[in-house]
C-alpha cells in the first residue's frame, strides 16, 4: 500500500489540462492532498469528473493509499500554492506565460517547496531565467499519461534538489532518469523525434505506408524496447561478445544504415500522406477510443511487468 512520500502531504497542481489531469489521479491514489488551480473555469470545475476514471484505472492496478489523497480546488495561483510542499507546473509551453505563473507561485508559497515543471520542450535554463530561486526549480518531464506512465526526466543544477526529486517521484511509483546537463527534448523526445524522423521519411519515399510502419515498431523493436534499452539491445545483438564484438564487426553496416536515413519536411504532401494514412489506420476511431485503447494496452503490460517482477511498481 503506498504511502505519502512527503512529509506535508499536500501538492499543487498547476494546469489541469490531460497532464494536471493525470498527475492529480497519481497522486491522489499514493495518499496526496491535491490543490489544483487551472486559469480555465470550466476545467477547473470538470476536473474532479475527469479524475475518477483514471483514478479508477489506478485502482484496478493497485494502487491503493491507506488514506487516499484529498481533491480540492483553488481561485488562485497563491491559495493553490500556499500550504503546499510540492508545486507541479503543467502551464502551457510558453516561456512568457511560466515566467509570469513562476512570479506568482514565488510570490506565496513556502521556501522550501520545490517548483517542478512538467515542461517537454522548454530547457530548464529558459525557465529558470523567470525563478529567484533557482536552486529549487526543476523540470520533471513525464511521459504522457503520466499516472501510466513511469518515466520521469529531470534536471536541477542544485544536487540536493534533484535528490529531493528523485525520493518525491519514486515515492509516487515513477522511474527517474537524470540529464547530465540541460537539453532540449530531454532524452526520451529526442529518441522518440529521431526514431519518428524516419518514420515520416519512409512514408514520404514511398517506402512503406503509416500503419505498416507502425506495425514493424509495435511488432519488432518496440515489443524489445518495452524490456531493454536501444544500447543493451545491441549489446545482446552482439553475441557473446557483447556491444564491444557488434562494433568491431557490424559498426561499418551500422553507418551505412544511418547514412540511408532522411530528414523529410513535413510540406503539405508529407502531411497528407500522415492524415490519411493515420485515418486509413484509425478505421473510424475516435481520438477518445483510441486513447482508452493505448491506455488498455498500457495498463495490461504494466500489469505483466508487477507479476513478472520487473520494472517499477505504479
Amino acid at each position: 500500500m503506498p504511502s505519502s512520500p512527503l512529509p506535508n502531504p499536500s501538492v499543487a497542481v498547476l494546469g489541469c489540462g490531460l497532464i494536471g489531469q493525470s498527475w492529480s489521479a497519481l497522486f491522489l491514489a499514493h495518499g496526496l492532498d491535491v490543490v489544483a488551480w487551472d486559469p480555465d473555469g470550466d476545467v477547473l470545475a470538470a476536473l474532479p469528473e475527469r479524475v475518477e476514471p483514471l483514478l479508477g484505472q489506478l485502482r484496478a492496478l493497485g494502487t491503493r493509499a491507506e488514506r487516499p489523497g484529498r481533491l480540492s480546488v483553488a481561485s488562485s495561483v497563491a491559495e493553490a500554492v500556499r500550504g503546499a510542499a510540492w508545486i507541479q507546473e503543467n502551464a502551457p509551453e510558453k516561456t512568457a506565460v511560466k515566467h509570469a505563473l513562476y512570479a506568482e507561485v514565488e510570490a506565496a508559497a513556502a521556501p522550501d517547496a520545490v517548483i517542478a515543471s512538467s515542461t517537454s520542450s522548454l530547457t530548464w535554463t529558459d525557465l529558470a531565467a523567470g525563478v529567484g530561486r533557482r536552486d529549487r526549480f526543476i523540470t520533471a518531464h513525464p511521459f504522457n499519461p503520466p499516472h501510466l506512465m513511469p518515466l520521469v526526466e529531470l534536471f536541477a543544477d542544485n544536487p540536493e534538489t534533484l535528490a529531493r526529486a528523485e525520493s518525491f517521484y519514486r515515492g509516487v511509483g515513477r522511474v527517474t532518469v537524470a540529464l547530465k546537463k540541460d537539453a532540449v527534448g530531454h532524452i526520451a523526445n529526442r529518441l522518440a523525434s529521431a526514431l519518428w524522423r524516419e518514420a515520416v521519411n519512409i512514408v514520404a519515399e514511398g517506402i512503406a505506408d503509416v500503419a505498416d510502419v507502425d506495425a514493424a515498431l509495435v511488432h519488432g523493436p518496440g515489443l524489445r524496447w518495452s524490456v531493454i534499452g536501444a544500447h543493451m539491445a545491441y549489446h545482446l545483438g552482439g553475441g557473446p561478445g557483447g556491444i564491444a564484438h557488434y562494433l568491431d564487426h557490424l559498426g561499418p553496416s551500422q553507418e551505412r544504415r544511418w547514412a540511408t536515413l532522411g530528414n523529410p519536411s513535413l510540406t503539405p504532401e508529407v502531411c497528407r500522406l500522415l492524415v490519411d494514412g493515420i485515418a486509413e489506420e484509425a478505421a473510424g476511431r475516435s481520438v477518445a477510443m483510441l486513447e482508452a485503447e493505448r491506455d488498455r494496452g498500457l495498463m495490461l503490460a504494466l500489469a505483466a511487468r508487477r507479476k513478472a517482477g520487473e520494472g517499477e511498481s505504479v
